[in-house]
This record gives C-alpha cells, structure tokens and sequence, in this order.
C-alpha cells in the first residue's frame, strides 16, 4: 500500500506523565512543516475523503480514537488509530478517509508542507485518473 505504515514513537515513562516525540527526517521520511489538528468531530461524521499530489502526513490520535482508511486506487487498508505514540504514515498519492471518532478524540497531522489548495484531490474518480496517469 504505497508504503504506508505505523511508526512507533518515543515514548519516556514518568509516573507525573508520559511523554512522547516525533522529529521530522529523523523518524518520519519528511521536514515538517504544518501542523495542524482535527477534534469535536460529531458522532457518526467523518473527514478527509481527499488525497493530496505531493504532501506526506504523519497522522496522530493524539487523544481518543478513529479510523483511517487509505485508498491507493487499487487496495484498501484500514488503521485503528488509539495510541498517541504511534502515528500512520501517510505517503503522497494516496485517498484517506478518517471515521468513527470516539468521543473528545484529537486527530493530529503532521504534515510535509504549507497549505496549498490545488494540492488536493477530492474527487474520487479524479483520484483514480491521477493515479493511472502517475503508473503509467
């Protein structure tokens, strides 16, 4: 699936809190440059639904948890995403939905670059006919 994947995170127990880092090139294959964070999600809704050309994602459930299904046009994956020290690897090119949010969940994304509308794809059937154009 595109090499999509967990990365398991720092994680330094302390009995006043634990404590968890990421570090861009370091442990996640890109330079940061967005962060952002989704929450208050009301039940039953979802997010995502697009893909983006170039930007990669590290994606975070920095509390609660959600699903994240990841489409690369050909195979569906799905992760159950419930540990704030693990974080899914999203490559670029390829379609991610978010869903069944628990209640007060924070999703986290960390994010390759700035914000730039024309980088997304949020037309399923334009998502498969950029990535046939991409393997051809």
């Amino acid at each position: 699936m595109n090499n999509a994947k967990i990365i398991q995170m720092a994680k330094i127990a302390d009995p006043r809190g634990n404590l968890s880092f990421v570090q861009g090139v370091k442990d996640i294959p890109f330079e940061i440059k967005r962060v952002y964070w989704i929450y208050d999600v009301p039940g039953g809704e979802s997010r995502g639904s697009h893909a983006h050309k170039e930007l990669q994602q590290l994606i975070i459930a920095a509390s609660g948890s959600f699903r994240v299904t990841l489409d690369d046009g050909k195979e569906k994956q799905t992760y159950y995403l419930n540990k704030p020290y693990e974080g899914l690897y999203v490559p670029s090119g390829v379609w991610r939905d978010l869903g069944d949010f628990s209640s007060g969940a924070v999703c986290m994304v960390l994010a390759s670059d700035y914000y730039n509308a024309d980088e997304y794809i949020r037309d399923y059937d334009e998502f498969l006919n950029y990535r046939k154009s991409v393997n051809e």
